[in-house]
């Protein structure tokens, strides 16, 4: 995970979660050294948190998908989401051979459960392994379902505005 707190050059600064302890309590890994991270309180604009034993306060500023900025202890910071989610959600929706066979399997699934913001083909559309075929929004991130093979869509099993699950068909490619 990568971080950019403002006026601290944190390139060096490497973090990542550890394993949950339970109760809301988890560790973390910040350059090399375990740390106990325990979540108080999460709400829509922010979290409560205590990190060895001092109490913190964040305030969300934006979400993208790849990026949150927030307010800690009021210092702005960025925090890099994953930077491999679009790749992870496009390979287990089919895509990259994630059906274990010879041919790409015809349903695009999706792979996280999540609220349809926008549908970018039709029926009859010619598609491009990798193109966006939707966009879900999932914790208020927004996620682009990608096409997983070349073809034409048959059909679209969502439309704007609906809540998938995970494993939902969001269209069928031939």
């Amino acid at each position: 995970m990568k971080f950019s707190i403002d006026g601290i050059d944190a390139k060096g600064m490497d973090a990542g979660m550890g394993e949950p302890l339970g109760g809301g309590e988890y560790t973390v890994r910040i350059n090399g050294a375990d740390r106990k991270l325990r979540v108080l309180r999460v709400t829509s604009t922010g979290i409560e948190f205590m990190l060895d034993d001092v109490y913190h306060k964040a305030r969300y500023v934006s979400r993208a998908t790849r990026e949150i900025s927030m307010i800690v202890d009021g210092v702005e910071m960025s925090l890099g989401m994953h930077a491999d989610f679009d790749d992870i959600v496009y390979k287990n929706s089919g895509g990259a051979g994630a059906d274990g066979g010879g041919g790409a399997q015809a349903s695009l699934k999706s792979q996280i459960p999540g609220k349809v913001v926008s549908v970018a083909v039709s029926e009859g559309d010619t598609v491009a392994k990798g193109d966006v075929v939707c966009t879900l929004e999932s914790m208020k991130m927004q996620v682009a379902v990608k096409a997983h093979k070349d073809g034409t869509v048959g059909s679209i099993k969502v439309r704007e505005s609906v809540t998938v699950a995970k494993g939902d068909t969001i269209a069928e490619i031939n």
